[in-house]
């Protein structure tokens, strides 16, 4: 079994706990792999586990039979399995890992049953679970909206926030794939974002040059949602 100690947690949600909250959950917690492209659950199948994020990042993925775009981005400010938080035991998503790292994951059993047993717990996870339809809501007026540029640094902005590496592992194949257009398109919008200085596009890498610029191509649709994040983790 873990001997986790919550200060020394990485997942804010878990560290934004209650310390009784945290140390019912601990007991079934374990440390799992992000392996990069892995899927770590299917579409309209029942959740396993949930996993909180504490490095890497996960995202949230439609798929019909025109394509796969990315509809939410998970990190170490939340949590995959929100439908467990709101009742039911299935989305229409897939979680798949875009960039590697590491989860703390908790059987979808024993997540329902701390749930049952902890207003407190249910809370913070349901303030999480509001925090996340905001930013797949501005998603959808970002891709409705936005040109290809200014759609490219909103993601590049969020993939950012949560991988905190100054070289962020991602392919124009996999960009393309994510935002929902062809790569052709991924290739001409990183022309635009580099020749402006704002980011390095490198052997599958992108790095960070300038987020004042990539926060004012994105314009509104950076900065409501991840400042709706903070105030309902904070009042929680």
């Amino acid at each position: 079994m873990l001997q986790l100690q919550q200060a020394d947690i990485r997942n804010r949600l878990l560290g934004a706990l209650a310390p009784e909250d945290f140390t019912a959950l601990a007991p079934a917690l374990e440390r799992w792999p992000l392996r990069l492209h892995d899927t770590l659950f299917g579409a309209h199948e029942p959740l396993s586990h949930a996993y909180f994020v504490e490095t890497g990042l996960v995202s949230l993925v439609a798929a019909t039979e025109g394509g796969r775009i990315e509809i939410g981005l998970v990190g170490r400010e939340g949590l995959t399995g929100v439908p467990l938080v709101l009742g039911t035991d299935r989305g229409p998503f897939l979680g798949i890992v875009q960039g590697g790292g590491e989860a703390l994951r908790i059987p979808a059993s024993a997540l329902r049953e701390a749930l049952h047993a902890s207003p407190s717990l249910r809370d913070v996870l349901s303030r999480y679970a509001l925090s996340l339809m905001i930013q797949m809501g501005y998603t959808v007026y970002a891709s409705a909206e936005l040109n290809v540029e200014a759609r490219l640094a909103r993601w590049i902005l969020m993939t950012h926030d949560r991988l905190n590496v100054e070289a962020m592992p991602l392919t124009q194949e996999f960009m393309a794939m994510m935002l929902g257009v062809r790569r052709t398109g991924v290739t001409a919008a990183l022309y635009v974002l580099t020749g402006a200085g704002m980011v390095r596009a490198s052997e599958g890498h992108i790095t960070v040059l300038d987020r004042d610029k990539l926060k004012d191509l994105a314009g509104d649709t950076y900065g409501p949602a991840e400042g709706e994040y903070e105030r309902l983790l904070t009042e929680a």
